[in-house]
């Protein structure tokens, strides 16, 4: 299981060094670029909502504009332990098992279960993919997810490395559905007329930036820049100029959590703070 890998092979490092973080040096981060409208390559690079918050927050926090590293989904963690990368900045469910094993920003985005099919099939629930295939990214939260409701519902996983990938078996009918974030769902079918969200299964999923363990200055550091951003409205006009819509009042995107680390987890600090946003 992916857990036990990470326990066998990711193993953080036993305490923070202020090298891993250079001041005068671009921030190296991690990310798949096949995930639209969060990060996609363009044609002067990655482009997308995760580009646009990222380049934020090293603004926000001194650093020069951040390096992107596009990383599939089943290699992020190993780079972040292995640190190749400062933190994640891909669309990352927070989840209590990866709070065992990294540190985790506040929430800042919502989501859940998006299910694309094809325009002509249709979907009501999780009854209906009794006997299809569904397809999933690779070690993503939605491979544990359907790994985990497999023999429940009495569907097939086919596994792929990147979104496209797994958008494709749905249009070739190697897949009944393709299932990622609702975000991520919505947004792709609104680029292809061949597709649509057939099902949203909203669960309280919420994204984060994830850190090693040893790590827990420089987290703070980047949360404080976080919810300044939250607090001036910069990121709610990030989530309208890239997804097209206002966030809904009171999500994640828009609430300031007191402490820092995101609450419910572990390794969350309720210490209260203030905000210092220049």
């Amino acid at each position: 299981m992916v857990g036990a890998v990470w326990a066998t092979t990711l193993a953080p490092a036993a305490r923070a060094d202020d090298a891993d973080h250079p001041a005068d040096k671009p921030l190296v981060v991690g990310s798949d670029f096949g995930v639209a409208p969060w990060m996609v390559r363009g044609t002067n690079g990655p482009e997308g909502f995760g580009v646009d918050m990222v380049n934020e927050v090293a603004k926000r926090i001194g650093r020069p504009a951040p390096t992107i590293l596009d990383v599939n989904f089943s290699g992020l963690f190993p780079a972040l332990f292995a640190k190749r990368i400062e933190f994640t900045v891909n669309p990352l469910n927070i989840t209590a098992e990866r709070a065992e094993r990294m540190l985790f920003t506040e929430p800042f985005f919502a989501t859940g279960n998006g299910f694309i099919i094809r325009q002509a099939d249709s979907m009501n629930g999780f009854e209906d993919l009794r006997g299809k295939v569904v397809a999933v990214n690779r070690g993503t939260i939605s491979d544990t997810w359907a790994t985990e409701n497999a023999p429940k519902y009495g569907f097939e996983v086919q596994r792929y490395d990147t979104f496209p990938d797994s958008v494709q078996a749905v249009l070739t009918r190697r897949a009944f559905t393709a299932l990622n974030e609702i975000p991520t769902t919505v947004f792709a079918a609104s680029k292809n007329k061949a597709i649509k969200v057939g099902y949203k299964d909203f669960n309280g999923r919420n994204f984060g930036y994830a850190f090693r363990l040893d790590d827990v200055a420089y987290r703070d550091k980047v949360e404080a820049a976080i919810e300044c951003m939250k607090s001036d409205g910069t990121l709610a006009r990030l989530y309208e100029k890239w997804y097209g819509e206002k966030p809904a009042a009171g999500s994640s995107i828009v609430t300031i959590y007191p402490g820092y680390g995101a609450p419910g987890f572990k390794n969350y600090d309720a210490t209260p703070h203030s905000l210092d946003c220049k």
